[in-house]
């Protein structure tokens, strides 16, 4: 089939190469000029594992290619999936819906047939009716255009397996038995066919599915993390905690790992959204827990620079700090609200001089703080420092050796913010080490 993707972004160019990797020809679609040149080379301008080589082997076949026009993109083909961006509006916690308008408002005047358009991005509920009236207000097509919502569930530097082989595949309609159902169903049915759960339901329940998911993995993040401020109290043991819920397979064991907190475009965005579209609807009383989801999480940032000020005194100014971590996780270089540099960003305001090292994201860091010191060599990044912080973790913190390290730094202390390393082996290198625990 012949697919079109509007907007390729970090959710846009993702699916537009998957789509050629399931069969069908894609034509990606963005305003962004440098953006399309980037991705019709062969790349993309993010990091995102395998994603590169799936760009480059299917442009360089001709089934991925990539315009700046809305038009070619209307005449290319019939399936349109729009994946632009919907952040968070300035000075407030409700998404910014620009982008999903334009893009909309830019592609109807040209779709004269028969079309499906179907939204990728993040919304509020109740976007669906607005936009589904815009579109076919301005198409000649008119009522033949079909609105249909499918959300995007992807985890960065998981992407290409979250979007060919999905948990599940949602498919919301505004009318059951929807001609666009089974449209979607051939673009899709190599996923389907593989036993991928296809839930089909109405817009509202397809528009909350993406908020409703991320507000309760952000919510069992910020369980286990109040649950290690308990312990913290009482003496408990969090990570035996932690691993004692973990097993009840009502729970899961994933994501039961206190640290730091979670950050990125996905989770502290659709959380904050969700709870401000609720607001909007007369239901805030029923995401009080949310809100207190929020707010643990938030605490555990300032918990760090609380440990740090135990271990280095209530005046940071001139103290040397090391910061291992720029992206929000390891695997991507994504910093949106990254635990990782808010830290280094506050004891930075703080007087103390940070330098921040990562495998990937310096350079969007850089962008963004470019008051902070940065090293590409993690051990080089230690040099005189009074204090390490370990914020994301890469797997290459954990193989760097701590005996090597003490050489290095003056203070030997240690702050395991993601409790990933062996402290064991640190403090038998002389290293005084804590947690967030």
């Amino acid at each position: 089939m012949r697919t079109t993707v509007i907007g390729c972004g970090y959710l846009g160019a993702t699916h537009a190469a998957c789509m050629a990797e399931l069969g069908h020809e894609v034509l990606g679609m963005d305003s962004d000029t440098d953006k399309v040149a980037v991705l019709a080379s062969g790349k993309a301008p993010f990091f995102e594992r395998g994603l590169d080589a799936l760009i480059a082997r299917h442009t360089a076949t001709g089934s991925l290619r990539f315009t700046t026009s809305y038009q070619e993109a209307a005449a290319f083909a019939d399936v349109h999936f729009i994946g632009v961006g919907t952040p968070q509006q300035p000075g407030s916690d409700s998404y910014d819906l620009a982008q999903l308008f334009d893009a909309a408002g830019e592609l109807a005047p040209y779709l004269s047939g028969p079309a499906v358009i179907a939204v990728k991005s993040t919304v509020p509920v109740g976007t669906a009716p607005r936009l589904a009236h815009l579109i076919r207000a301005a198409a000649p097509a008119g009522d033949r255009v079909e609105v249909a919502w499918n959300p995007e569930f992807l985890r960065e530097s998981f992407a290409i397996d979250d979007t060919l082989r999905p948990d599940r595949l949602v498919l919301g309609f505004q009318h059951a038995r929807s001609w666009g159902e089974s449209l979607l169903r051939e673009v899709f049915a190599k996923i389907i066919d593989s036993g991928t759960a296809t839930i089909v339901t109405d817009w509202a329940t397809a528009e909350l599915a993406k908020g409703a998911a991320n507000s309760f993995l952000a919510t069992k993040i910020s369980f286990i993390n109040a649950m290690a401020e308990v312990c913290g109290k009482s003496g408990a043991d969090v990570t035996a905690l932690a691993d004692i819920l973990g097993h009840d397979h009502r729970i899961g064991r994933h994501g039961m790992r206190p640290g730091i907190g979670f950050g990125g475009g996905c989770l502290p965005k659709d959380l904050r959204g969700f709870i401000a579209r609720a607001v909007e609807l007369d239901a805030g009383d029923a995401v009080g827990i949310l809100r207190e989801t929020h707010a643990v999480n938030e605490r555990r940032r300032q918990h760090v620079i609380d440990l740090t000020h135990e271990e280095l005194g209530s005046d940071l100014r001139g103290k040397r700090i090391t910061v291992w971590g720029a992206a929000f996780k390891p695997g991507t270089d994504d910093i949106r609200d990254s635990p990782a540099l808010a830290v280094a960003q506050k004891l930075h305001d703080l007087g103390a001089r940070v330098t921040v090292t990562d495998p990937e994201a310096l350079d969007n860091a850089r962008k963004l703080h470019p008051e902070l010191d940065y090293a590409e060599d993690p051990v080089a990044a230690t040099e005189d420092a009074e204090l390490v912080l370990h914020l994301t973790d890469w797997e290459q913190f954990t193989h760097l050796d701590p005996v090597r390290l003490a050489l290095r730094t003056t203070g030997h202390k240690l702050i395991d913010a993601r409790g990933t390393l062996d402290t064991r082996l640190w403090q038998a290198a002389g290293w005084i080490t804590r947690s967030l625990a």
